[in-house]
């Protein structure tokens, strides 16, 4: 058994999260990245898609569940790792990083982040 990692990283998504009214108005930009742990022996020996976790469907979530606004990216980083376990359930971990660019706190700030993993 091959326990192997599969990262996608960098989804760059505008969105509309936070707890600000302009938030939900304005909008921002966010970054994820997923690594998703799972045995990658029979899909690195078939070359079959339908073995191993698709990129595309991982990028569909992501995005989905993006589109749904909130006002923590706890919330949002929560939902995607739950919809990724539910759609790959034989994976061993998921770690989702959501990344918040420029948030409206004073200072200067490049980003905010919250890792989730399951």
């Amino acid at each position: 058994m091959v326990h192997s990692k599969i990262l996608v990283q960098g989804i760059k998504i505008y969105a509309y999260h936070g707890c600000l009214k302009e938030e939900s108005i304005i909008g921002g930009n966010y970054i994820v990245d997923v690594c998703i742990e799972a045995d990658l022996s029979k899909p690195s020996r078939t070359d079959k898609l339908n073995q191993t976790i698709d990129y595309v469907t991982v990028y569909e979530i992501v995005k989905k569940e993006m589109d749904i606004r909130s006002k923590l990216i706890e919330h949002v980083a929560k939902r995607i790792l739950d919809k990724l376990k539910k759609k790959f359930p034989k994976t061993n971990t998921i770690e989702v990083k959501l990344i918040k660019l420029n948030p409206p706190i004073p200072g200067d700030v490049e980003q905010v982040s919250v890792i989730l993993a399951g």
